[in-house]
């Protein structure tokens, strides 16, 4: 299998040897926008732990904001004409290459491909113009309880535009034959998808690239700067609404936060206190429950157009005048910290 140092894209086959997804993204987008359109193409790469969701999808909706690792899984892309795209029959190439490795596996309505009722390999689509490509997952040895917590989602109050994840158990194809490895599900996917698009010379036809390989290539140079930043991983995020509630111990605070684009456009605290609260609260610092609703308002207006899941407490309270944590004068501080600090938690989680 040749390297080369200047890649364009010619060949049907093409392997990275890097596991950095934000170059893997972006030579898998200009191998789909450069390639010949009437060709087929297979690119085969793992990343280094990561999450990647959908465009359309909301970060804040799909993912715990922290991760301990999760080990990598294998990464497949299959590039076709659009004329002749079939989702199922790309996903057909796929399940022999599973079932060539000893495992008993299906295609579900979804062209997930599945081992029983438990799915081994998640699949998105792309068509742009006259090409199509079906990009998929395959857990080989994936730690599933930390996948499992990182895309547990408990916001049920977050109303989103955007298209949501479709919840699913998995399994490892480890988990059905402990002899499976990275390398040789990629000979198997080679191995098919040479078969089924009439590809006789591979060793000829596939092309190992690397971070090295591609540096003078300034589409895929550019998509590394720009997937990193807040403009492509939230700037595009579709509108949401996220309704919570909590009590302290001087009342409860409901506050529901409308964003798009990944900037707030608005928020609407209210607050209810019942009676002991107010006893107790008044006992400690007379005149804090009456001076909370106006502190509402300027935490509303703090948060307005700033980036959601990207506000501190401090500047929160910097809004009302309040100069950081360790500010103790004047009434109601300590609730208006209160508040800072669980807005701060509940855009970061």
């Amino acid at each position: 299998m040749p390297s080369s140092p200047n890649l364009i894209p010619t060949h049907s086959i093409y392997l990275s040897k890097s596991t950095n997804p934000y170059f893997n993204l972006s030579l898998e987008d200009w191998l789909f926008r450069h390639k010949a359109p009437n060709e087929p193409l297979l690119l085969l790469y793992r990343d280094d732990p990561c999450v990647v969701i959908g465009r359309n999808q909301n970060p804040w909706k799909e993912t715990k904001w922290w991760w301990d690792g999760v080990s990598w899984n294998t990464n497949f892309s299959i590039h076709l004409p659009r004329t002749s795209f079939d989702r199922h029959m790309t996903a057909q190439v796929v399940l022999r290459a599973v079932c060539s490795l000893g495992i008993d596996a299906t295609v579900n309505d979804r062209n997930d491909i599945c081992v029983g009722k438990e799915k081994v390999s998640g699949s998105a689509y792309k068509i742009v113009s006259q090409r199509a490509y079906h990009h998929g997952t395959m857990l080989i040895s994936t730690q599933l309880n930390t996948l499992g917590d990182l895309l547990h989602n408990t916001k049920d109050t977050m109303e989103t535009k955007g298209v949501a994840s479709v919840r699913s158990p998995v399994r490892n194809l480890q988990q059905f034959n402990r002899g499976v490895t990275h390398e040789a599900f990629v000979d198997a996917v080679v191995h098919e998808f040479s078969k089924e698009y009439g590809i006789r010379n591979v060793d000829g036809e596939v092309q190992i690239v690397s971070e090295a390989s591609c540096r003078d290539i300034e589409y895929i140079q550019n998509g590394m700067s720009e997937l990193p930043s807040w403009e492509w991983a939230y700037g595009q995020t579709p509108e949401f609404t996220y309704t919570v509630s909590q009590a302290f111990e001087w009342g409860t605070v409901t506050a529901k936060i409308r964003s798009k684009h990944g900037i707030i456009l608005d928020c609407a605290c209210s607050l209810s206190v019942a009676d002991d609260s107010v006893s107790s609260m008044s006992a400690i610092q007379p005149g804090v429950v009456d001076s909370l609703n106006p502190q509402l308002k300027d935490i509303e207006r703090a948060l307005l157009n700033r980036r959601y899941g990207f506000v501190s407490a401090i500047e929160i309270l910097k809004g009302l005048g309040i100069n950081g944590m360790d500010d103790e004068t004047g009434s109601g501080v300590r609730a208006a910290k209160d508040i800072a600090l669980w807005l701060e938690r509940i855009m970061n989680s």
